[in-house]
């Protein structure tokens, strides 16, 4: 197994950190009123192309984030030869993390603020903006806003990432029914992802550029952090081997954050304790999702050192550690389940250069693979009607 050698992957990231350099972070913590939220024209909420309201969308319908652009696209999975774009809605600036509500409702985090999609109808029906002034609204990898989402199990509450370029993120909390953020909680810099504990009763932000999760307490809105750096903290902004997505285990609640196909990041939230397990796809890893009997879903994107690192792939790891690695084509993102758990969807729309227009629908029974273009850089996936709040 690959055990690399920090000193020589960072070199080259040297100019990354520089122009990240700098720090300033402004972070509230009250209830008071939000600016309204508001909603689009009905032209521009519905599919193009579209001369009225949309058909409903059924379940198994997909949903993902066009990174590249303002819109979420609806996908039919069982779609061939181009035709699997079913609509897109305007969301707002450089959409990321999307989760679903058992009403139907998609929350999607974009530059702008929070919109609200009623994918029954595919219209956008809010946009609620942030309290955190994040600068000027622009695209990239590094942009400001919303990053990694969540929703409560009760669904009364959303709760984004919210990215401030050059300083410490926040978590900003929406009430669904007002659809207005009531409260601002401070965490680390750039909250790739969040995640709620099965209770509700803890918020999760995995902090990339801090190597930290921040644990936030939803009674009291009280914060801790936990470092999560198996590789150590060696080369700051500029290293690749920080924290990006992190899975809660139905288990026992702890956390899952795999590395590099090498080390996965078992965390204890209450006590803190970080242990490390082996992986064995070695290479850069993202995206990862939990199935309801444990098994994790874990996206490499491809190599660090193609001398020394394998290519992009899927990982299945069962609860017990055995891995079964499926080979992609090209860097992926995230990763989302069927509700029958038999397929998995790998977006392509990857944070970095080299992304492609597409997702890969993983057969996990075979082992097959499908290509299926679509979207514009597509980031996060969600797949509508499994019956529950669910995300990438």
């Amino acid at each position: 197994m690959n055990r690399r050698s920090l000193g020589s992957r960072l070199a080259a990231l040297a100019a990354v950190a520089a122009a990240l350099a700098g720090c300033a972070s402004d972070a509230g913590d009250d209830d008071a009123a939000a600016p309204a939220s508001t909603a689009p024209s009905a032209a521009s909420a519905r599919p193009p192309g579209s001369g009225g309201a949309p058909a409903r969308t059924p379940d198994g319908t997909l949903l993902v984030t066009d990174f590249g652009a303002d819109t979420v696209t609806f996908v039919d999975p069982a779609a061939r030869d181009g035709a699997a774009a079913l609509g897109s809605v305007r969301v707002g600036t450089a959409p990321y993390g999307v989760v679903l509500g058992e009403d139907g409702t998609a929350w999607v985090a974009t530059a702008e603020g929070v919109a609200a999609v009623d994918t029954r109808t595919r219209e956008r029906t809010a946009l609620v903006p942030y309290r955190t002034d994040t600068g000027p609204v622009t695209t990239g990898e590094y942009r400001g806003g919303g990053m990694g989402i969540a929703l409560s199990p009760d669904g009364s509450r959303v709760y984004v990432g919210v990215n401030v370029p050059g300083g410490d993120g926040t978590l900003e909390v929406v009430d669904t029914r007002r659809r207005e953020v009531t409260r601002v909680v401070p965490v680390g810099r750039r909250p790739f992802d969040v995640d709620v504990s099965h209770d509700g009763r803890q918020v999760y932000a995995t902090n990339h550029d801090s190597f930290d999760v921040t644990v936030v307490g939803t009674g009291d809105w009280t914060t801790r952090s936990i470092e999560v750096a198996p590789y150590g903290t060696e080369g700051g902004l500029g290293s690749w081997l920080k924290p990006h997505y992190t899975a809660v285990r139905p288990s026992d609640g702890a956390l899952l954050l795999p590395f590099e196909g090498e080390r996965l990041a078992v965390v204890d939230p209450g006590t803190g304790r970080v242990r490390v397990e082996d992986m064995t796809a070695n290479t850069h890893q993202h995206g990862v999702t939990a199935g309801a009997d444990g098994t994790l879903y874990v996206v490499g994107t491809g190599p660090i050192d193609p001398s020394r690192d394998d290519g992009p792939s899927l990982t299945v790891r069962t609860p017990d550690g055995d891995e079964r690695v499926i080979p992609l084509d090209g860097p992926h993102e995230t990763v989302a389940l069927s509700a029958d758990g038999r397929t998995a969807y790998v977006t392509g729309g990857f944070t970095r250069d080299g992304y492609w227009n597409g997702l890969s629908v993983v057969d996990l029974g075979t082992g097959g693979v499908t290509r299926l273009p679509v979207g514009e850089r597509p980031l996060a996936v969600a797949v509508l009607g499994d019956g529950g709040p669910r995300r990438a």
